[in-house]
């Protein structure tokens, strides 16, 4: 079809023959408060990757990691360790050994009897580690691309990679083995059905299981999210927690489309005002949509996009949404990123928002019917 005639077509039907059409947040993922409302347990800047070595509360801020007794009145953080490069991704094996990726690709034994251990270095392997789990005798690998590094996370959605992959390293040898390849910027990893590992996969808004032997097919365990999945974390008693970090819109998926824009986008402006998902918005007059688009002698507009959110959803045994848990579009605690189960409630990152709350899972949250 001829060129313009083609552009006005499309018009109509939809850039690519396909119309932008987004999941609705709704049923059991109908918004509430329920984080924005949620008890402050300590204000810091940036947090992410929640861990328990049994004892304290291990999480990550910009290259530091630090840690917590989150029994204590008056919680305030200590710093563990610090790198030259910013942590990443953080696991715990339950013996006193703290496993951290860092944005420049090391992988390394942060703390406990194997403290200084490096498990993988940048180079020819994948070096972008977002997420970790500890698996026995094997520390389980996301990464998330093979193109950028875990901070560069905007560039590698609005690139439209899929070069992330799933590797298992032997504690042992240090030998790594790939599980998967392919994945479309793997942010979360824990253990799935039948013998699988559950990766959340955040670029194409799912969750997959990928068999802990390799190879076959990924199998979709949960698609079609609003959002940008994360973390994924086992819950008490049965089922997850799936943390995700920023909403998906119509204006990104748009931009998605239209690669000469997008190239740009990259070259004039700062990632932090690309028309892309954000942890956190409002902060800044030159973040796309200001003025009128979002908010109307001072009051959000109900129609308004949002760049961020906080959204955490519990999933169950079959990784079915059976409750939910929001900070709104007009609110701050943006950008979940990591979650933690203590039982009595959930420790909840908000990376965008610089705290992590204290969630009663038993009040405000969308439960199902």
């Amino acid at each position: 079809m001829m060129g313009p005639l083609r552009r006005t077509f499309d018009r109509f039907r939809g850039a690519g023959g396909a119309a932008i059409t987004l999941p609705p947040m709704d049923g059991v993922i109908l918004p509430n408060q329920a984080i924005e409302e949620a008890a402050s347990v300590l204000a810091v800047e940036q947090p992410d990757n929640l861990v328990s070595d049994g004892r304290r509360i291990l999480f990550s801020s910009g290259k530091a990691i630090l840690a917590f007794d989150p029994a204590a009145e008056t919680a305030s953080a200590d710093i563990l360790a610090t790198f030259d490069s910013e942590v990443t991704c953080l696991a715990a094996d339950g013996e006193g050994n703290l496993a951290a990726g860092l944005n420049d690709g090391t992988i390394l034994f942060a703390t406990g009897p194997s403290q200084g251990r490096r498990l993988s270095d940048p180079g020819a392997r994948p070096s972008c580690p977002t997420a970790l789990h500890f698996d026995g005798e094997a520390l389980i690998v996301c990464h998330g691309s093979r193109r950028n590094p875990p901070l560069a996370w905007k560039r590698d959605l609005m690139e439209r990679n899929a070069s992330g992959s799933l590797w298992r390293i032997d504690l042992a040898t240090g030998t790594p083995t790939c599980l998967a390849q392919g994945l479309a910027f793997p942010y979360g990893v824990a253990p799935g059905p039948a013998a699988s590992y559950a990766v959340a996969e955040s670029w194409r808004h799912r969750i997959v299981a990928i068999a802990r032997s390799g190879g076959g097919a990924a199998a979709t365990l949960l698609d079609h999210l609003p959002g940008y999945p994360a973390r994924l974390v086992p819950a008490k008693g049965d089922g997850h927690w799936l943390c995700v970090f920023a909403p998906r819109s119509r204006l990104v998926e748009f931009v998605l489309r239209e690669r000469n824009f997008c190239a740009d986008m990259f070259r004039e402006v700062e990632p932090d005002y690309w028309i892309a998902p954000s942890l956190t918005s409002g902060r800044s007059f030159l973040e796309p949509l200001q003025g009128g688009a979002i908010k109307q002698l001072g009051i959000l507009k109900p129609w308004a996009p949002s760049r961020s959110y906080g959204l955490l959803i519990r999933l169950d045994g079959d990784f079915h949404p059976i409750a939910s848990f929001h900070s709104r579009a007009d609110g701050r605690r943006h950008g979940v990123t990591s979650c933690l189960d203590r039982g009595d409630r959930v420790l909840v990152a908000c990376k965008g928002g610089d705290t992590i709350v204290g969630l009663d899972t038993g009040a405000g949250g969308g439960q199902s019917a």
